[in-house]
């Protein structure tokens, strides 16, 4: 088949259904994946538990399932050709089905994470199949509509997980996070099989040959990548031997996947697509949007479980405003997509998440419910504003039949980059709060008189039940721990300054974006 022959077709064809009814079955398959990236987190403890291992070894449940729907990600392309894209997607959802059961009869570690691993290379090819089968079934004109649709999944399923997570394991039991996936699991199947239908270039196609090297070096990278991402800050990064040739390996692989990818004839991932500039451009602004994301669903958590004692349900509850700023965004989105310049849009949404981050740089410990939701409403009304545009901007200018390649090396660089964002973010963490540290423990000396103060008052205090010495020791050392808190209280306080800084350095790239093919 020619190419003009075969962007006739993408001319000619529509779906038989409606879009919105293609809309259904795709997002609840999203809805599905994304919110198992979070729905585990707060489990996590009950889980390490359960199967007598340490806290550090149950972060695998988590990390098996990233890498293991990273490998997939960017093959599903691939995938469709020799599948078609339709069977292809009906098996992604039974496998991620299935894989989900077994997660919640697992009887040991071993067999929760193979059970892991699956559910990934089930889950790996959902978000790509429902983001490309959306643009490429509404018209132009109203894919800022369906992506607003789409953002229902991509922004609202990971603050949500949290909160699900958390009921779900204090009022029932953490098997039932993953036994929830099964009924919604056959509803898309059936939704799939009744509404889908592949296009003339999303059909099966005979001869197609595996780029075995290319998936090799695709696998090597990732999985180095994941573990020097996971254990780095708990080795010291570089400081570990270890760590540096994980490292060298993820480099070199990553480097020989690409110069691979570029000189064969068949490519596993067809990376010339970032030559057009509004997908890299934009590509590259969603993946700063996914780590700050995904970082402060990781830290806030931890913010608030660690210094100020929630607990995993009312901890997941305090992320819900984010969840009522996105369906907000949802709505703006819709109504003014057409009216409104994309960029300014993305620009707000920016701006919004920048302020909301700011915000919270504000916290302290005897702050009110308040001061944590408005901030987060302020952040989940900017990721909903940026996200569902930034999608629209970034294939704007590709071809119906670049929509699933485009797709699927997107998401796997969106998931890349929420990697190394919550990576990023427990190291600064950890730094900023031993600098903290470092600074606050010079005032706790004799010639400190507020220092002097308090210590001799908790000795005073203490004395009623121990003697003078061991009161005196008791004093200090409550003060320390005191110290410590606060300096890792800074310690948040940086990082989430940090998120507002990266949110509000990217919004002048904005301005490199095409906002129509033929329109700067």
């Amino acid at each position: 088949m020619n190419i003009s022959s075969t962007n006739q077709q993408q001319i000619n064809w529509t779906p038989k259904h409606s879009p919105w009814l293609l809309a259904l079955p795709t997002m609840l398959a999203a809805f599905m994946f994304v919110l198992d990236e979070t729905i585990a987190n707060v489990a996590l403890p009950h889980m390490a538990g359960t199967f007598s291992v340490s806290r550090e070894e149950s972060t695998w449940i988590l990390t098996s399932y990233l890498v293991a729907s990273g490998i997939i990600i960017p093959t599903v392309d691939w995938f469709c050709k020799v599948m078609g894209r339709k069977n292809f997607f009906i098996f992604s959802i039974i496998l991620f089905t299935v894989s989900s059961f077994l997660c919640g009869i697992a009887s040991s570690m071993g067999m929760m994470i193979f059970a892991r691993i699956f559910q990934g290379f089930g889950g790996g090819g959902l978000l790509p199949i429902s983001q490309s089968v959306l643009l490429e079934s509404f018209p132009p004109n109203k894919r800022p509509q369906a992506m607003s649709a789409f953002g229902l999944v991509v922004v609202i399923a990971p603050i949500v997980g949290p909160v699900i997570g958390g009921y779900i394991t204090e009022n029932f039991s953490w098997p039932w996070i993953f036994f929830i996936n099964v009924p919604i699991g056959f509803l898309a199947v059936y939704l799939t099989k009744t509404f889908l239908e592949d296009p003339p270039y999303a059909k099966k196609q005979d001869n197609v040959k595996i780029d075995a090297l290319g998936f090799f070096l695709l696998t090597l990278f990732l999985v180095t990548l994941q573990v020097t991402l996971d254990k780095g800050n708990n080795a010291d990064w570089f400081n570990a031997t270890w760590i540096c040739q994980l490292a060298t390996v993820s480099g070199i692989s990553a480097i020989l996947f690409v110069i691979y990818q570029l000189k064969t004839k068949e490519p596993l991932v067809d990376l010339t697509v970032f030559k057009d500039k509004n997908y890299a451009i934009a590509t590259g602004v969603q993946i700063v949007m996914q780590a700050v994301l995904l970082a402060s669903l990781t830290i806030l958590p931890q913010f608030l479980q660690g210094l100020m004692g929630y607990d995993a349900f009312l901890s997941g509850l305090s992320m819900m405003p984010r969840g009522l700023g996105s369906l907000l965004a949802m709505v703006i989105c819709g109504t003014l997509s057409n009216k409104i310049d994309p960029r300014l849009m993305v620009g707000l949404g920016l701006a919004s998440m920048g302020l909301g981050g700011w915000f919270l740089g504000e916290l302290n410990l005897q702050m009110a419910n308040a001061n944590i939701y408005f901030p987060n409403f302020l952040f989940g009304l900017g990721l909903g504003l940026a996200m569902i545009p930034i999608i629209s901007l970034s294939v704007i200018t590709l071809r119906n039949d670049q929509m699933t390649n485009a797709s699927g090396v997107q998401n796997l660089l969106k998931n890349i980059g929420g990697a190394i964002g919550t990576s990023i973010v427990a190291t600064l963490i950890t730094r900023y709060s031993q600098i903290h540290q470092h600074y606050m423990v010079d005032h706790l000396h004799n010639l400190n008189p507020v220092y002097e103060t308090k210590l001799y008052s908790l000795k005073s205090a203490l004395m009623q039940y121990f003697d003078p010495v061991s009161a005196l020791h008791m004093a200090k050392y409550s003060l320390y721990g005191d110290l410590q808190t606060q300096a890792t209280l800074w310690g948040f306080i940086e990082v989430f300054r940090f998120f507002a800084m990266a949110s509000f350095a990217i919004i002048p790239l904005l301005l490199l974006l095409k906002t129509s093919k033929n329109k700067n």
